[in-house]
């Protein structure tokens, strides 16, 4: 999910629920996320970077970290902390951490994937019709919840709702595709321009907005899956006026299918609000929203496979966004998921609970992480995280930045996936893209020194559209520095046990 997906952000998809939360609460500008879901997901309920924990790679990091690389023993989960606390905790929906989820503090889930797709996998002789999985995931969390106001009304509880929407493959309910089917004919330039416009209007703090990179495709190429989805798929943000018809068509329906998806995803939020108000829960819940990564300019053919002849976002189907409306959705950033560009990990994040915090309809420009998610839980819950020999979690608590805009959280942000490397320190920001080596690994160590790092200065180009470092070189030395003595920290503490 981009970060102007949602109405809040400057969206023209329809999120009533997510709106009335950002309304009622507060709106984040500047919060990040790792740039991939795996990570994302492993650095939000433990508070420390993936990169610690071995559930992401870097330069030096042995072959066991990353997707499949197993947490030390001391990198428990928000659940581990908050159920011998006396909460009753509960999971639904993607998980894609490693271990199980029952195994790792919750007392209840439902992981929901029923195939590689939203839909039950095709391959099923007999597939259930009725069966949608972001419906599936509310489904899971609202029984959740009612067990839990009928038998444990008396304990707090803790629960982690993760919709896979809108994940490729793109596969939405009839009705919902509907809604949006002629919405995006005019194309991503103009999107684009309607949305950094409407961003301006509800007064997000966002800058100019980014050139387009047509020589930016996917991250990964699949040029034979490529092949298999027509002559209207098209792998880089071209101008939309230099498409063949059918390419426009394509690509629109597509944008259409991922709106639905989101707009799908809004409704079942709503229905698991309306749970909570039924429980009288909503005055003291705290309500917090984000996505794991970017919008995403891949695409591939997995799972099942890619009928071209059955109708788009169908079971049958598997269509990714692309590199032209992913850059629309990432609006007005640069670039996408796996980069760490603005475009990448930049995320909407939205807090409610009217309880504990006055203000409404408020926006924070606190710089602030994913890491941060699991120490303000538990901050907030009067519950102390443990420093296992020596190390702590890198996320600091937000409960200030919750209370009072402008709010310090961190002195540095780190970021590095695939290859890709970035460091924010105040507004400055160093970032290096592994073009050439997209989905390998990066170069070692001793090269970080040699490739050609950008420098931005946030507070006047989000978008990251001047490049700085050649006139601040003495800055870009010792941000890169900085950037290396962390990943030398995070390797130390990885390989403790």
């Amino acid at each position: 999910m981009g970060y102007s997906d949602a109405g809040c952000y400057g969206g023209e998809i329809a999120t009533p629920n997510l709106d009335q939360l950002a309304a009622g609460g507060l709106r984040f500008t500047q919060f990040y996320n790792t740039a991939r879901c795996w990570p994302t997901r492993s650095a939000l309920v433990t508070g420390y970077y993936p990169q610690q924990i071995r559930r992401d790679g870097m330069p030096g990091a042995p072959r066991n970290f990353g997707g499949r690389g197993k947490r030390p023993e001391w990198a428990k989960t928000i659940a581990d902390y908050l159920k011998p606390a006396g909460y009753r905790t509960y999971h639904s929906g993607k998980w894609h951490i490693d271990g199980e989820p029952t195994k790792n503090g919750f007392d209840l889930s439902n992981p929901t994937t029923r195939g590689p797709g939203f839909f039950e996998t095709t391959k099923k002789k007999s597939r259930d019709p009725s069966y949608y999985e972001t419906i599936e995931t509310a489904d899971f969390a609202i029984e959740c919840l009612k067990e839990h106001a009928s038998e444990y009304a008396d304990k707090p509880f803790f629960a982690y709702v993760a919709f896979r929407a809108p994940h490729f493959p793109l596969h939405a309910l009839p009705e919902d595709i509907a809604r949006y089917r002629d919405r995006y004919t005019q194309g991503w330039n103009v999107l684009r321009k309607e949305r950094h416009e409407r961003q301006q209007e509800l007064g997000l703090d966002v800058a100019e907005l980014s050139a387009l990179e047509p020589q930016v495709g996917p991250p990964y190429a699949f040029p034979d899956q490529i092949k298999q989805l027509g002559s209207g798929e098209v792998n880089r943000p071209v101008p939309w006026n230099d498409l063949t018809a059918e390419q426009k068509e394509f690509q629109a329906m597509k944008m259409s299918i991922h709106a639905a998806m989101i707009d799908r995803m809004d409704r079942e939020i709503g229905r698991i609000l309306d749970q909570l108000r039924s429980m009288n829960a909503m005055e003291e819940t705290f309500i917090c929203f984000l996505s794991d990564n970017g919008a995403s300019a891949e695409i591939m053919v997995r799972g099942d496979g890619h009928d071209p002849t059955a109708a788009m976002g169908s079971a049958e189907t598997y269509l990714c966004l692309g590199p032209g409306f992913s850059s629309a959705a990432n609006t007005p950033f640069r670039r996408h998921k796996t980069w760490v560009h603005e475009g990448g990990i930049s995320t909407p994040f939205i807090v409610h609970w009217p309880g504990g915090i006055k203000a409404k309809n408020e926006f924070r420009s606190s710089v602030a992480h994913v890491i941060d998610i699991a120490p303000t839980i538990l901050d907030l819950a009067g519950v102390k995280a443990e420093v296992t020999q020596g190390i702590s979690m890198s996320g600091k608590s937000l409960k200030q930045a919750l209370l009072k805009d402008g709010a310090v959280v961190h002195d540095v942000l780190w970021f590095y996936h695939e290859g890709n490397r970035a460091l924010r320190q105040g507004d400055w920001k160093i970032v290096y893209a592994d073009d050439v080596n997209a989905g390998k690994r990066g170069v070692e160590k001793e090269d970080i020194y040699k490739v050609k790092w950008s420098l931005y200065d946030l507070s006047t180009d989000r978008a990251e559209q001047q490049d700085l470092s050649e006139a601040e070189l003495e800055r870009v030395k010792a941000m890169v520095s900085r950037w290396d003595q962390l990943r030398t920290k995070f390797l130390s503490e990885a390989t403790q046990n």
